[in-house]
């Protein structure tokens, strides 16, 4: 896995967007709804997902599970 350094500046912008914007649970709640309703359209427009396609879901979820851990077995 990639480690990706942000400047300070990015950084900052990152956390007043996520501070700022939202609570951190809605924000993840948002993320899981859009990216269920991106699955559904491509299920219905094609059989077979698009190259890279699996990838795009799989970090939206991860996003969405570092703001709200939801999937989380504790």
């Amino acid at each position: 896995m990639s480690t990706n350094t942000f400047s300070k500046e990015t950084e900052s912008r990152l956390i007043d967007f996520f501070n700022h914007t939202m609570a951190p649970e809605d924000m993840a709640k948002v993320i899981r709804k859009v990216n269920y309703t991106m699955a559904l359209g491509v299920m219905r427009e094609k059989e077979t997902p698009q190259n890279g396609i699996e990838n795009n879901f799989y970090w939206l979820n991860e996003l969405a599970e570092i703001l709200n851990p939801y999937l989380e077995v504790e």
